[in-house]
């Protein structure tokens, strides 16, 4: 170690032959040493990951998207197979605009579309219902008895008596406000579909089977028919269209970037370079994805973005101190090597911090935010290599221009000899805040805002807070169909399912019956639930029917032969093989989070005081149950991603700073942030769901850079007996503008999220871009506040 002190960084040495080329830490030397040997590596690394990366596929799974290990998820999938199509359904409603559906060229169309959907691969076949599909039928009383048959009968031939049959079977069937709507002006194609695609057991493949149902809607639309289409599948689908459009947002990204930066440093070769090392750096995380096994999906899509704006903001940083040595006279190679070992641990503490943020995410039991925490990770792990080390290397050959070199100094020397007047108020003001006066109006303005912000963000929802599909825009075309399918059905896609288990061939007793039939109608209370349907309701109204209709008769039937008559007609979706699982529907008017809330408790209350041995109340399946287990997932992992990423920050600022005193002062704006930012997301009706919440732990990871930056600096003059004034002021002139150019440039370049198709992107836009700006604004005009009543100078000059 004595040539490192041989050599302190910051002597100029223009002639290299001046410089000794052992001093350094050993990691110094042997990269420096070996420059070329590194930059041929990473060429190589870079074609051989380029290639690997043009096999990077992008899909999404139903089961990735939900928190598998829950126990309303896990009770879901164990009973699974006998509940087919009740988690992942395509809803296809065929509108007639003119006339209603007994039509002869409106079913013919039916029968078509029904005909091409049965033949998509992925579908659950066996579970499809619509007018023309056989499970769909129809039960009546007749002098003989119980008569019944398929909705559309066999001998169906357009006639206008058939017309007339079919009008007749429909109102028979039970099926209105199911899959014929109640003003007969629509129905609905049920398309169930498998996880995984029986004949060849790959998954589905959604972007394609959304093409197929976009192009079976261009086909069969005309001026007569309308088809709407909902469910997970379409969402899903629609998404992965619009993240074509991503890629746009991506390029507007790349070139703000790099505009701020060349406007910043006026040097067009190391701009390039730094944008070059930001670019390896996503073509090495997307080459390495499916080489390890990984997909793109909707949410990670967004990880080579920040990967790319974190990659941004630490070669800024590198540039910056190189230009500034080489304009004051130090060799190329020489201040590559004085900036790589002023800046490396800063860079390499931050760069762990955003590792940590992602990583932080792999405790969310929901494997969709596991993939994007390892994504991110990857990512990160890769920045730490093609920006500490290649770009300095890479810089060390360049250099920067003469000009843009002379202009830094410059601008240098100027501020530094200025006392705070003229053009450079702006680090004459910011270094106000390590003033009592002024430090004492910063810390209790954050206080004041931290107790608003605080008192804002217990009204935070988690779960969506809008209708539909929240991923996607309130006028985009599936909101709309969302929309006609809650107005004209009253099963609407939000679908509850509670399971009730009972013994083998006990799901028809009476006393099983009275207790589902007890369910729902504390169900049928809540505001939100439109209607609920079961085996009890079934038998309620099979009783009745039995009875010449007489509604004297509405109620569950005492006589256990008389319930096995009414089981053996009843659907199939109400019960199992085997009679020991029933299913209580339970449709919502939407799955907002306090609807979701109120139908969990309730459930959870009634199973609680009715359940036993004999009959279990178990929730949830349905699309609407699987979001109730995710929300609670989500809730939890809330506090716990918070509370784990604060610890990792903090302890990552202790090892770096070694003192508890910087630490506050790094972290507690944070914090701020943190709470503002939850404040932002009750003021834009934003809830924490899937999509948002990893937006809160990448923000704390990524906003501790500017601190650590800033807090290196000013603790090494302070170190050397400076007051805390002069070391700040040292600090902003050093790292403070490339602080301020990298918080803007992020800011700007996620704001422009917002104009995105996509809501969640949008929304993760605003939240990132308030964030990058917050975390800016405290670590230069909080964290220097919080220094003036903490840090205190040391009294000895080091040597």
């Amino acid at each position: 170690m004595s040539h490192a002190h041989a050599m302190p960084a910051g002597v100029v040495i223009g002639d290299l032959a001046a410089f000794d080329s052992r001093s350094g830490s050993l990691g110094e030397r042997l990269l420096f040493n070996n420059r070329l040997v590194i930059v041929v590596l990473c060429l190589i690394t870079t074609l051989v990951l380029g290639y690997q990366s043009l096999g990077l596929s992008l899909n999404a799974a139903f089961e990735k998207m939900i928190p598998t290990g829950h126990p309303y998820i896990a009770n879901f999938l164990e009973n699974r197979s006998q509940l087919a199509g009740m988690g992942n359904t395509l809803r296809i409603a065929v509108e007639a605009k003119e006339g209603t559906i007994f039509d002869a060229d409106y079913l013919d169309t039916v029968r078509r579309i029904n005909d091409e959907l049965f033949l998509l691969p992925g579908v659950d076949r066996p579970y499809m219902k619509s007018l023309w599909t056989p499970a769909v039928r129809w039960t009546g009383v007749t002098e003989d008895g119980l008569d019944g048959g398929p909705v559309v009968p066999d001998d169906y031939d357009g006639s206008t008596d058939s017309l007339e049959q079919v009008r007749l079977n429909v109102e028979r069937s039970g099926e209105i406000g199911q899959l014929v709507a109640a003003n007969y002006k629509s129905s609905i194609v049920l398309v169930p579909l498998q996880e995984k695609i029986a004949e060849t057991g790959a998954r589905i493949d959604y972007a394609q089977l959304s093409e197929r149902i976009e192009e079976l809607r261009a086909k069969y639309e005309n001026d007569r028919v309308r088809i709407h289409v909902t469910g997970f599948a379409k969402v899903v689908g629609d998404l992965l269209a619009g993240l074509q459009q991503v890629m746009v947002f991506f390029a507007i990204a790349i070139t703000i970037c790099t505009a701020v930066l060349y406007w910043y440093t006026r040097c067009l070769r190391s701009t390039l370079l730094v944008v070059l090392c930001s670019m390896i750096a996503v073509v090495w995380l997307l080459g390495l994805l499916p080489t390890l096994g990984y997909e793109l999906d909707p949410y990670s899509v967004l990880v080579p973005f920040l990967v790319f704006a974190i990659g941004m903001s630490h070669g800024a940083q590198k540039m910056n101190g190189i230009m500034q040595d080489i304009g004051r006279g130090t060799h190329k190679l020489v201040a590559a090597r004085y900036t790589f070992r002023r800046l490396f641990l800063a860079g390499m503490t931050a760069l762990l911090a955003d590792a940590v943020g992602f990583a932080v995410l792999m405790v969310i039991d929901i494997q969709v935010i596991q993939d994007l925490a390892v994504t991110a990770s990857i990512g990160v792990a890769v920045l730490i290599f093609t920006n500490l080390v290649l770009l300095p290397i890479l810089l060390s050959y360049t250099g920067v221009s003469p000009v843009a070199a002379e202009r830094s100094l410059r601008a240098e020397t100027m501020e530094a000899n200025d006392s705070g007047h003229g053009k450079h108020a702006f680090w004459a003001f910011l270094d106000l805040f390590t003033q009592r006066k002024w430090a004492t109006i910063a810390v209790a303005a954050g206080v004041v805002m931290g107790v608003v912000g605080l008192a804002t963000s217990f009204q935070l929802k988690i779960g969506d807070t809008d209708p539909g599909a929240p991923e996607l825009r309130s006028d985009s075309r599936y909101n709309r169909d969302n929309a006609f399918m809650v107005a004209n059905y009253a099963a609407s896609s939000d679908v509850y399912i509670v399971m009730v288990k009972t013994p083998q061939y006990a799901c028809a007793h009476y006393d099983t019956l009275m207790s589902v039939d007890a369910l729902e109608r504390e169900l049928q209370q809540l505001p939100g639930v439109e209607a609920t349907s079961s085996l009890a309701g079934l038998a309620k109204v099979s009783h009745a029917g039995m009875n010449e209709g007489s509604l004297k008769w509405f109620e569950i039937p005492r006589s256990q032969d008389m319930l096995n008559a009414i089981i053996t007609r009843a659907p199939r979706e109400l019960f199992n093989q085997n009679c020991d699982l029933t299913t209580v529907y339970v449709y919502l008017k939407d799955h907002k989070a306090d609807t979701l809330t109120s139908v969990v408790n309730t459930v959870e209350a009634f199973a609680a005081q009715h359940g036993s041995d004999e009959i279990r109340f178990l929730n949830a399946a349905g699309n609407a149950g699987i979001e109730a287990a995710t929300n609670i997932v989500v809730r939890k992992a809330n506090v716990e991603m918070l509370f784990l990423v604060y610890a990792a920050v903090i302890i990552l600022a202790f090892i770096t700073f070694r003192s508890w005193r910087a630490v506050i002062c790094a972290v507690l704006p944070l914090m701020l942030t943190s709470v503002l930012c939850e404040a932002l997301m009750v003021w834009l009706n934003i809830g924490v769901k899937v999509a948002t919440l990893p937006v809160i732990a990448l923000g704390v990871g990524i906003g501790v850079d500017y601190a650590l930056y800033v807090m290196t600096v000013t603790l090494a003059q302070l170190k050397h007996g400076m007051s805390l004034s002069e070391a700040y002021y040292k600090a902003l002139l050093f790292t403070g503008k490339v602080v301020v150019l990298t918080g803007i440039t992020l800011g700007i370049a996620v704001a422009t999220w917002a104009f995105s198709p996509i809501k969640f992107q949008a929304d993760m836009g605003i939240l990132l871009a308030f964030m990058f700006v917050w975390n800016m604004l405290g670590a230069l005009i909080l964290l220097p506040a919080l220094g003036h009543f903490l840090l205190r100078p040391k009294k000895t000059v080091a040597i």
